[in-house]
């Protein structure tokens, strides 16, 4: 499987999985369909450089996975209380936090 195939399919896992978890979330930040679109966008910020610029440093494992993780954990935080002018940093942190956790140890457990 050619590398685009693997990202898309790790793309829309990461998606399901971080939509059950932040939509509930960020619920009363707005309508559903904004929380959505909110959530969906964010994931599009982040998730390619984890999969498509990171990779290409060639770090041991463990610092390609502090860098990518904490990328997509505080570029999330950021876009979320960008998004959501009532957002609280901290209510921010924890969304993202959960939700990228939640995902990471999705794809553990698929490998």
């Amino acid at each position: 499987m050619i590398l685009l195939e693997l990202w898309a399919r790790a793309f829309a896992i990461t998606l399901c999985i971080e939509s059950l978890i932040a939509i509930p979330l960020l619920r009363r930040q707005g309508s559903l369909a904004r929380v959505a679109l909110a959530v969906a966008f964010a994931q599009v910020l982040t998730h390619p450089a984890v999969w498509f610029i990171f990779t290409l440093f060639e770090w041991p494992r463990p610092l390609y996975l502090t860098v990518a993780e904490s990328w997509a954990l505080f570029g999330e935080l950021c876009f979320y209380r960008f998004a959501f002018e009532r957002l609280s940093l901290s209510r921010a942190f924890a969304v993202s936090a959960i939700a990228n956790g939640a995902s990471y140890l999705a794809g553990w457990l698929l490998k």
